[in-house]
């Protein structure tokens, strides 16, 4: 899928609600080297050296759907122990009042801890409650579905097996969901998935889907009759998906037919989560009414980029966009309103990546303006560029300018492989825009006075710095429109 058509597809997700409903997992991941061997016995000994704790199971699919740019409704159970304390804190943090979380004193809360050494897991520690949950408990937990319920485009379930979806519950809520014309999606857990039967689409993986059909998922021939024969066990479900890992994906879609889709091949650096993540993406394409086809590749893409993260990561819409196969359409995804720009530049800034920011009106682009971007770029990791508005240029450069409308200039800017985000501002000098992006480095040509440059002030408030980058002599957009007229 080219760029543009994902940058389009993908502003469709924002702000859809989403109501996930599973096994809460407190993940922890404990992070060290590995440098002698234990005299205890023949294992290595990690030496600690940091600590970090997140959602896993349903929260992990409730933080990718919100960081995909879902609202996230959150319905899970926690015990009444320190884990259920800190998963409920992070529950909160992610969701805010929408984490409706049911404490089951008796229950212990599924935890998973990680252990890592250069970048690769050593072990996998498991706490599983072992019991699903009884009727009360079950009561109390559809009395949170059906509150969360009005308003929400799209229900996921994610079943990890830790005892929340029991049979009888998950068919209390797809019915629901049905009677409320709200679309369920579903990650299946164990054998026999008649017990999902009515949900929309049920997403299992190909090892899960050769299982519960005994045939194997090898080839596209292979999932097509293995999605074909678990479809002939569903007949209240409208489709079905299986995810493949580098083979990508195979749908079987509610009129029979199949659809497959693969993206990119990639280093894999760590599965963890990633069908969460394929998951969120292909339910908040439900929730935008998407089709099937479409939805399948923005989670197949999504999928691509969380393989490539330490973790059960969360993936963003600008990862996949950055991800994405370079397609001939113009690159509008790297066109961005001042606030998704700030938002952008602040995650740059805690990856470790130096910001720049360079402004213009950049109307008829010539070399002068090729030699600031280049130098601009050389002096960053990332180069965000402040374009000028047409009624900015006007009050700048006069009524018969600009020559170029700024849809037209953006686009241009946005081409060019040195520049990585391109904002249009409305005032005539960027200095509320530097404030809003904060960028590391503030960059213009060197017919200016560095100290005199709106915004420099703010950026050099904040440790950075002012780049004066050299000119082409004798090359400017006021001498191109001159000669025009003369001719």
């Amino acid at each position: 899928m080219q760029r543009e058509r994902a940058a389009r597809l993908l502003k469709q997700l924002k702000d859809r609600t989403a109501l996930v409903v599973g096994d809460l997992i407190f993940d922890s991941f404990v992070y060290g080297g590995v440098e002698r061997i234990s005299r205890e016995a023949p294992v290595p000994i990690l030496s600690e050296k940091r600590r970090m704790a997140m959602l896993g199971g349903a929260g992990n699919l409730a933080r990718n759907a919100a960081s995909l740019g879902g609202k996230v409704r959150l319905v899970s159970v926690i015990g009444d122990d320190p884990e259920g304390v800190s998963a409920e804190q992070l529950a909160k943090d992610a969701c805010g009042d929408d984490a409706r979380l049911v404490r089951a004193p008796a229950r212990a809360t599924p935890s998973k801890i990680r252990y890592v050494s250069n970048n690769q897991q050593m072990f996998c520690v498991d706490r599983d409650p072992q019991a699903g949950l009884d009727a009360a408990t079950q009561d109390a937990v559809m009395a949170q579905i059906e509150a969360a319920m009005p308003g929400a485009d799209v229900v996921i379930l994610s079943d990890y097996g830790r005892g929340v979806l029991q049979p009888d519950l998950i068919g209390r809520i797809i019915e629901a969901a049905r009677a409320a014309g709200v679309p369920v999606s579903v990650d299946p857990r164990g054998a026999d998935f008649t017990r999902y039967d009515g949900a929309t689409v049920i997403k299992p993986n190909a090892d899960e889907l050769a299982s519960e059909t005994g045939r194997p998922v090898s080839t596209n021939d292979d999932a097509e009759a293995a999605l074909s024969a678990l479809k002939a066990r569903l007949p209240r479900t409208d489709a079905l998906l299986v995810t493949r890992g580098g083979a990508g994906m195979c749908l079987l879609d509610a009129e029979g037919r199949f659809h497959h889709h693969r993206s990119r091949q990639r280093d894999v650096f760590d599965v963890s989560g990633a069908g969460d993540t394929a998951l969120a993406a292909l339910s908040l394409g439900l929730a935008a009414r998407l089709s099937l086809p479409d939805a399948m590749a923005l989670a197949d893409m999504a999928a691509g980029v969380a393989v490539g993260k330490p973790g059960t990561a969360v993936v963003t819409a600008e990862e996949i966009l950055e991800d994405a196969a370079v397609g001939a359409d113009a690159p509008d995804w790297r066109i961005l309103d001042r606030s998704a720009a700030a938002a952008l530049c602040e995650r740059w800034n805690a990856e470790g990546l130096r910001v720049g920011f360079t402004n213009g009106c950049f109307d008829i682009l010539h070399p002068g303006h090729l030699a600031v971007l280049r130098h601009a770029a050389s002096v960053c990791d990332r180069l965000v560029v402040g374009l000028n508005s047409d009624e900015s240029v006007k009050r700048l450069k006069g009524p018969d300018r600009p020559v170029n409308d700024a849809v037209t200039r953006a686009v241009m800017l946005a081409s060019l492989e040195m520049v990585d985000r391109v904002v249009v501002f409305e005032e005539d000098t960027p200095q509320e825009l530097i404030e809003a992006l904060a960028p590391d480095v503030l960059i213009k040509g060197a017919d200016y006075v560095a100290d005199d440059l709106p915004g420099a002030a703010f950026v050099k408030s904040r440790g950075g710095e002012v780049v004066l980058a050299p000119l082409v002599p004798g090359v400017s957009t006021t001498r191109f429109v001159d000669r025009l007229k003369g001719l």
